[in-house]
């Protein structure tokens, strides 16, 4: 996680830029927000390596062969961390949060498909140290999925 640094102004500007477009050129970026393209580059750089942000490409799941996402809420006994991290680490999983409410954690999974799916939750999830329960929400259509939401 990044720390809770203060980003200036440009910064926030450069990381909307890449939230629009997360291929958009250094030199593009740059003009629009009066720097040298050496100086975007350089704070891209160090936005990367804090941890504020990452540059991925983000595909449709079904395109390149995941015909299952599901979200999953556990139920856990005593300390969260452990099982917060150990789906953390589970290359399945793409999404780990605490939360308040009916469920202590919640994760979100990616499969091949229903029977990778089981696997994972019944051979894996279910058998960490303090899981409870799990309850599971299977997507049957995406309908957003966007990270452009901005800085503040």
């Amino acid at each position: 996680m990044a720390s809770r640094v203060k980003l200036d102004g440009v910064s926030k500007q450069i990381i909307e830029h890449l939230q629009q477009d997360g291929r958009r050129a250094y030199a593009e970026i740059a003009r629009a927000v009066d720097l040298s393209e050496a100086a975007v580059r350089q704070r891209v750089q160090r936005l990367v390596d804090t941890g504020f942000m990452q540059i991925v490409a983000v595909t449709d799941p079904l395109q390149v062969g995941f015909t299952r996402q599901a979200m999953i809420g556990l139920s856990v006994e005593g300390d969260l961390s452990p099982v917060g991290d150990a789906l953390a680490a589970m290359d399945e999983v793409s999404y780990v949060v605490t939360t308040a409410g009916s469920f202590d954690l919640l994760a979100e999974v990616v499969c091949e498909d229903d029977e990778h799916l089981l696997t994972l939750i019944n051979d894996r999830i279910r058998r960490l140290p303090g899981v409870r329960s799990t309850e599971t929400f299977m997507y049957l259509k995406l309908n957003k999925q966007h990270y452009n939401w901005g800085t503040r």
